[in-house]
């Protein structure tokens, strides 16, 4: 072939690669509504990056395991690490929900309603977790017809949630905390006005 003649990909194939180049924005995008969605929900800019905290280990977690058993990052994959997105923040979900709620009805503080959170929501969790887990093996080590292209959603799947599962369950209360303080830290003229407001009404 000369020099001066190119290839490109065309019809199919150049929607494929389209595809393939807007997977970082398509991510993006979620994570975004996510944020959206949550910040409308707990009336929150800072709650939401607590739950959405989760889904970094996901990530990793499943490129690791697509890695360890080489696979592509393909569009299948991706589709596995978006499905991802919605599995892993439930377990940020349920925790800021149930510590957000003792605070506010029970007068606790961030320490104990994020302990508490984490001993009620640990039960449910590793259910939903689990349940997502064994459901995801079948496609991961299935075989038959198709099997190769459920491979990477099955593999992606269970890497994110192996390694998600063990490292939130940690992470999340301290990040619940930390951004806790951040905001009493921002927020201690308002506080010191209602303290001064209750000791001058007794």
């Amino acid at each position: 072939m000369p020099s001066s003649i190119e290839g490109n990909l065309q019809g199919t194939a150049a929607a494929y690669k389209a595809i393939g180049d807007n997977e970082a924005f398509l991510i993006l995008a979620a994570l975004l509504a996510v944020y959206i969605v949550l910040g409308i929900l707990y009336e929150s800019f800072i709650h939401p990056i607590t739950i959405l905290s989760t889904l970094p280990s996901a990530g990793v977690g499943a490129l690791l395991a697509l890695r360890l058993f080489h696979q592509d990052l393909d569009v299948i994959a991706i589709i596995g690490i978006i499905l991802l997105i919605g599995i892993v923040k439930k377990n940020g979900i349920m925790i800021v929900d149930f510590a957000l709620d003792a605070e506010r009805t029970q007068g606790m503080n961030s320490e104990a309603a994020i302990f508490e959170a984490s001993l009620l929501r640990f039960r449910p969790i590793m259910m939903t977790t689990l349940c997502a887990l064994f459901a995801g093996i079948p496609l991961a080590f299935g075989s038959g017809i198709g099997s190769e292209l459920r491979r990477p959603l099955g593999i992606a799947m269970v890497g994110g949630l192996l390694v998600s599962q063990i490292l939130t369950l940690y992470t999340t209360p301290v990040i619940y905390i930390f951004f806790d303080r951040i905001a009493q830290r921002f927020s201690w003229k308002p506080r010191a006005a209602t303290n001064l407001a209750t000791t001058e009404q007794a």
